[in-house]
């Protein structure tokens, strides 16, 4: 496992991005921007499990650079849609593809059992990192 973290942490950022300050907690956002398409904020704040306040607050960080962008839910003027900003698309893209790739290509000749059991037995290790108690 160190070596699998150590080996994602030396992908370089891209040179668009470096400027930017960008830390593991924006990692994650992006990757479900990129991935996944446009969220919403508390849809956002769910995946990421932070409270939509602690969400709303990386967003607009990232907005304020210009890496993302918000708009307003054309079906609920309440809601705000929030994407990557197309300008840097390409860069995040870039940066974020290797692993992607490398994790499809890990999981391409497993059954969706043995997936499963992959993405549980991931998920157990991060609750005993935490310190959580194993689920039942």
């Amino acid at each position: 496992m160190p070596r699998l973290v150590g080996r994602a942490k030396r992908i370089p950022v891209p040179e668009p991005l470096q400027s930017l300050a960008l830390g593991p907690r924006h990692l994650s956002l992006l990757s479900y921007l990129l991935f996944d398409g446009a969220l919403t904020v508390n849809e956002l704040a769910a995946r990421l499990e932070v409270a939509p306040t602690t969400a709303s607050l990386l967003i607009g960080e990232l907005s304020r650079k210009g890496v993302l962008e918000r708009r307003e839910d054309e079906a609920d003027r309440r809601r705000r849609i929030v994407t990557i900003a197309a300008s840097m698309r390409p860069a995040i893209e870039q940066w974020l593809s290797r692993g992607a790739g490398a994790w499809r290509g890990a999981l391409r000749d497993l059954t969706p059992e043995q997936r499963q059991l992959f993405v549980d037995t991931l998920r157990a290790y991060e609750r005993g990192v935490a310190g959580e108690e194993p689920e039942a």
